[in-house]
């Protein structure tokens, strides 16, 4: 299960963001939108969901969250696999199971 959240303001990266959306409705076991980037990245690190992307995000959307995902054995990245995560505007949060899967998935799908 992959939790996302959608665009408010940038629609930069919408035909990508579309793209990676499709692909993942088609195979995996659902996607979900809490509404909340902290909320998603909770939910990451108790293992209701296996991962978590998003953009357009402000450092308060994602740093409890992030901290929460990494002491829960997770990983989390920027969508070019970096660190600038909290300040970049995007973030990706996943399990240690399907980290590397999710990665060349969505760099495929997102064009980076």
């Amino acid at each position: 299960m992959i939790a996302t959240g959608f665009p408010y303001y940038d629609f930069s990266r919408l035909d990508d963001y579309l793209g990676l959306f499709k692909y993942l409705m088609q195979h995996c076991h659902g996607i979900r939108r809490l509404g909340s980037a902290a909320a998603d990245m909770a939910y990451m690190a108790c293992g209701r969901f296996e991962g978590f992307y998003e953009y357009g995000l402000s450092p308060w959307d994602v740093a409890a969250g992030t901290i929460l995902v990494k002491n829960a054995g997770g990983i989390v990245t920027d969508f070019n696999s970096g660190e600038n995560y909290i300040f970049g505007k995007e973030i990706i949060t996943t399990n240690s199971k399907i980290t590397d899967e999710f990665m060349e998935v969505f760099h495929k799908q997102f064009n980076v």
